[in-house]
């Protein structure tokens, strides 16, 4: 399976108003594995950034001046998350967002006809009701480090959701001694799994080291006067 973790950051709060995108970030999962494949990109959203908006992720209109439009982006964009299932917090708002950018080209795209849809936002609610889900509440609760995240960042945020996530709906996660796969900053907890790596070797007991395991082990039953998992070789 493949699934991109996504956030944006925009001009305001609603896509009805007129407020555009200006930054994307997405992180590829495969497998339940970060690849280390990101997209990241700022837009020239062609009209002003709120005030408040700006309080929220600091980015200003001078900063955007000379940035992409979303009409010189699309594309890319586009293939990077088609046939892809997208994990977003609170994905309504970033979806909508984003099916307003798209309904200003041709072809028209609707997001949710070219991609799953995963909102991590009603999972989190659905898992621990009645508590802070906030993807801030998360990092505590999962102990995933978000200490870089002054501001929201669209890049930043979608691969410390990416870390939420996998632990959110799954527990295990892959690790790697390697944190620096490419493309991404590894500002999350768990360490990114390098994708051509190669299979892991496993390495059995030899017929001497069972022997000598077997002796030990009847050693420490009689020291002991019984151990629990000589009880459970008893079925006891």
């Amino acid at each position: 399976m493949r699934q991109i973790v996504l956030d944006t950051e925009t001009t305001g709060i609603d896509p009805n108003e007129g407020h555009r995108i200006i930054e994307i970030g997405c992180v590829e999962v495969v497998e339940r594995q970060l690849t280390g494949r990101n997209y990241h990109v700022y837009i020239n959203p062609e009209r002003e950034v709120e005030a408040e908006a700006i309080t929220v992720h600091g980015i200003t209109n001078e900063f955007l001046a000379d940035k992409p439009k979303f009409a010189e982006i699309a594309n890319d964009f586009f293939e990077f998350i088609k046939g892809a299932e997208l994990v977003i917090h609170n994905a309504a708002f970033d979806v909508g967002f984003m099916d307003a950018e798209f309904a200003r080209l041709k072809p028209v795209r609707k997001t949710a006809d070219h991609c799953g849809i995963v909102d991590s936002l009603a999972i989190a609610r659905k898992k621990h009701p009645g508590q802070k889900n906030s993807l801030d509440a998360l990092c505590k609760r999962y102990g995933v480090d978000n200490s870089n995240r002054e501001l929201h960042g669209a890049l930043l945020d979608a691969e410390i959701l990416a870390d939420v996530y996998l632990l959110l709906t799954g527990g295990q996660t892959a690790l790697s001694l390697d944190a620096g796969a490419e493309g991404g900053s590894g500002t999350g907890g768990i360490r990114r799994l390098p994708s051509d790596r190669s299979p892991l070797t496993v390495i059995q007991a030899s017929d001497d080291e069972s022997e000598a395991h077997e002796e030990f082990m009847a050693m420490l039953e009689k020291q002991a006067g019984g151990t629990v998992w000589g009880k459970l070789q008893q079925g006891d």
